[in-house]
């Protein structure tokens, strides 16, 4: 175990679960759900069971700048773990715009006081514009915050596609100069090798939730694509694993949404579906504890987690077939 576990005073992430009733077996199945979800071995549910309760609980710093706080909505649905008890058990929330009761000098001062501990997580949410006075905190705009915050940080998670790719604030014209994170920070001469962008319009609770973990057992980035997403969720297209798939194989395409082939459940590639062409995890994990995703309520994907996806034709414009199987990003 890395000895900033072994060095680290105070109660663990282990302590602080026991302490508020999670029973050994519930760590357990706890550290089983973490490991299926990042596409590990289940024996790797040992180290993470492990690396939990011997983890100190991080701080975290989450920064709110060009966006909708759609991605913080989306955090707040996670499940196992949810998020309520991510705040409350796990981790060490020091500052939210959204969810922290502090205001004024009490919330900046919150900032301060966790950057003089290096080694926090940076979690950021919406683009960066480059235009002055666009987003502020206490009068100083946030991009200022961000370089200062991302020198100290011991993980930086660009969360959602406005943070990772600069998403719809990007989007032509781009009036206010909105950039990802990573393409601000690297000109200002920050490190990005600590960076993990989780992508989507919301991005998946269960990537934010699992970057985390793999970051606290393995004190390393899990491995990561081109555009620095986590192979375990961005590592197959939305396509892979459609429930509609083999209607794509047989060449059955619904052309209307009201049609009978969008009744009896056919591929949704004429009107518009993008998941040939998407790396994401939602067919694979679905939403808010359902198995939820798009195509199963009966629309087809936008692409929301591929760079660029507000500026690639519209919505519902028709896809072309690729082959008999679906297409990696």
């Amino acid at each position: 175990m890395s000895s900033f576990l072994a060095d680290r005073e105070g109660p663990t992430l282990g302590d602080l679960l026991l302490a508020r009733g999670l029973t050994r077996r519930g760590m357990l199945k706890l550290s089983a759900c973490l490991a299926a979800s990042l596409a590990l071995p289940p024996l790797e549910a040992i180290a993470i069971n492990a690396a939990l309760q011997l983890a100190p609980r991080p701080r975290v710093l989450w920064l709110a700048l060009q966006g909708c706080t759609g991605c913080t909505e989306s955090a707040t649905r996670s499940h196992e773990p949810a998020f309520e008890s991510m705040i409350l058990e796990m981790l060490s929330l020091d500052y939210h715009p959204t969810l922290m009761a502090a205001a004024g000098l009490a919330a900046q001062s919150a900032v301060g006081e966790a950057m003089r501990t290096p080694g926090y997580v940076l979690i950021v949410e919406g683009a960066v514009p480059r235009q002055s006075g666009v987003c502020t905190s206490g009068g100083e705009d946030d991009s200022v915050l961000l370089t200062q915050t991302a020198r100290g940080a011991g993980l930086i998670l660009s969360v959602g596609s406005c943070a990772a790719f600069g998403g719809l604030p990007a989007a032509v014209p781009n009036p206010t100069g909105a950039t990802s994170v990573v393409d601000w920070l690297a000109p200002a001469g920050v490190p990005v090798d600590l960076l993990v962008n989780l992508p989507g319009c919301p991005p998946l609770p269960q990537a934010i939730v699992g970057t985390l973990v793999h970051w606290l057992t393995y004190r390393s980035l899990p491995p990561l694509d081109r555009v620095r997403r986590p192979i375990a969720y961005y590592g197959e297209t939305v396509h892979d694993r459609c429930s509609r798939q083999p209607h794509y194989r047989a060449r059955r395409f619904a052309r209307s949404f009201d049609d009978a082939g969008a009744r009896l459940g056919w591929c949704l590639l004429k009107l518009g579906c993008r998941g040939l062409q998407t790396a994401n995890a939602c067919t694979r994990l679905g939403w808010n504890a359902t198995g939820a995703y798009p195509m199963r309520a009966g629309h087809g994907c936008i692409g929301c987690s591929q760079p660029g996806f507000w500026d690639r034709g519209g919505l519902y414009d028709p896809q072309r077939p690729t082959g008999r199987g679906g297409r990696r990003p």
